[in-house]
């Protein structure tokens, strides 16, 4: 990973650093991203893909993410532009930080965060 792609998507990791971390092959982990079961983006002049680590749970992908992909597909909206959505501070910061989206996801939100993905 390159600093030019660290720095556009901070909280990502690419797919063999996660195919060693879950011990799961690369291969199988571009194919869920292509089913719509994990989001992935590209950083600006590259062509790797980079995976966002707040949608696992440890070893495990956050079971509703693909409600929440399925969703902006069929909106029209692309994976880059749904990180863009998911990782936006939501109005008024607190002491510890901007709500975001995926933080409404990992406290089992996912419906108002699919009503937001629909409506953005």
């Amino acid at each position: 990973m390159t600093a030019s792609s660290a720095s556009s998507y901070p909280e990502c990791v690419p797919a063999t650093w996660l195919g060693e971390r879950l011990a799961v092959d690369p291969a199988r982990i571009e194919a869920m991203r292509r089913a719509g079961e994990l989001i992935a983006v590209r950083a600006p002049g590259t062509t790797d893909w980079l995976y966002p680590a707040w949608q696992f749970v440890g070893p495990l992908r956050r079971r509703d993410l693909p409600r929440v992909v399925a969703a902006a597909r069929a909106a029209g909206v692309a994976d880059e532009r749904l990180y863009e959505i998911l990782t936006a501070p939501l109005g008024m910061t607190r002491g510890d930080g901007p709500r975001r989206l995926v933080d409404l996801l990992a406290e089992g939100r996912v419906d108002d965060v699919v009503a937001a993905v629909r409506s953005a």
